[in-house]
């Protein structure tokens, strides 16, 4: 895929104030795209227009719901794009706050879906999702085939949120393309706290000089994808006529334990320090084990694989944050 193939194209980017959205965003507007960014900027998905400093005089910004269906459908009028990024992302807050988690992350996708089914014309859409649908692995590594069990709230809504895009590429003829997303790190990311990802809970850490936990016993493996290369899976899922209708990982043929991620980050950052200490319960009760994707289709479909290791990432991202840091100081 060149450069060209987004030049002068209407696209949409639902959360696209959010840590992935506002990279995809940034993207697509150096590929001369038309960019209408839709945001609640709802305090628990985390969006901010900060993320998209610098660019606001080349998007369109709307802060609107998705449940709004009455405000939301002019800004989809003319859309030949929808990448749907839009969703709460907390494992932990599901549990303790389901129905607010039903609401972002299903009625608000099926809401969406339906004012697309009111254009008369239908756009390619571009699904954000989770490898937390496949649950606890039975397999490894895991591929799409894999059974789909969550084991929280947050999994059984975006597994809904899925069958809810499926079924309208079935049904109704949208191109619809669902990208399982595993572990996304980068600048942008939430590292205030483990909100979103336990790793950017560990980058905040660091880079105010705190020691950060590992819980169990650091053998636990998971695999990563750097921002970036996420962004190349989104513009090639909706580029592909081979991507319509497909569910696909993303994922790193490597994956590492959490204390060699650890011992990464440290050396990435030239220091820092950490400790086990076991799983709180609220945690044990939903977590998956160990978990790496089989993204062999998606190589084969999109051409796509990932181009950054940890090693380039991890000091690509802690050097934003100690810049933006700088520059706020």
């Amino acid at each position: 895929m060149n450069d060209a193939s987004f030049s002068g194209r209407r696209v949409v980017v639902t959360g696209g104030l959010g840590f992935i959205g506002s990279a995809l965003t940034r993207e697509l507007v150096k590929r001369e795209a038309r960019v209408t960014v839709v945001d609640s900027l709802v305090p628990e998905c985390s969006g901010s227009r900060a993320n998209v400093e610098g660019i606001e005089d080349n998007i369109r910004i709307a802060e609107v719901d998705l449940r709004d269906r009455e405000r939301l459908r002019p800004l989809l009028a003319d859309a030949e794009v929808v990448f749907n990024l839009a969703g709460h992302m907390s494992h932990t807050e599901s549990m303790h706050e389901p129905l607010v988690d039903l609401e972002l992350n299903a009625h608000a996708q099926l809401a969406l879906l339906e004012a697309c089914r009111s254009l008369d014309t239908r756009p390619t859409i571009v699904f954000a999702s989770t490898r937390q649908v496949y649950g606890r692995p039975r397999s490894f590594p895991v591929d799409e085939s894999h059974p789909t069990e969550p084991v929280d709230v947050n999994g059984v809504h975006k597994l809904a949120a899925e069958q809810y895009h499926a079924l309208y590429h079935r049904v109704h003829g949208f191109p619809v393309c669902i990208l399982r997303l595993t572990n996304t790190y980068g600048p942008r990311m939430r590292i205030e706290d483990a909100r979103h990802t336990f790793l950017g809970a560990w980058i905040g850490s660091v880079l105010r000089g705190d020691e950060f936990e590992i819980w169990g016993d650091g053998t636990q493996v998971r695999d990563f994808t750097y921002v970036d290369d996420a962004v190349a899976a989104f513009l090639a899922a909706a580029t592909s006529p081979r991507a319509v209708g497909r569910i696909l990982n993303l994922g790193d043929e490597r994956y590492v334990s959490l204390r060699a991620l650890a011992d990464l980050l440290l050396a990435a950052n030239e220091g820092g320090a950490y400790r086990l200490r076991p799983f709180p319960e609220d945690r044990k009760a939903i977590d998956i084990g160990d978990y790496a994707a089989d993204y062999s289709a998606a190589r084969e479909v999109l051409g796509w694989r990932p181009t950054f290791s940890l090693e380039m990432g991890l000091p690509r991202t802690l050097a934003f944050f100690r810049e933006q840091a700088a520059v706020r100081a």
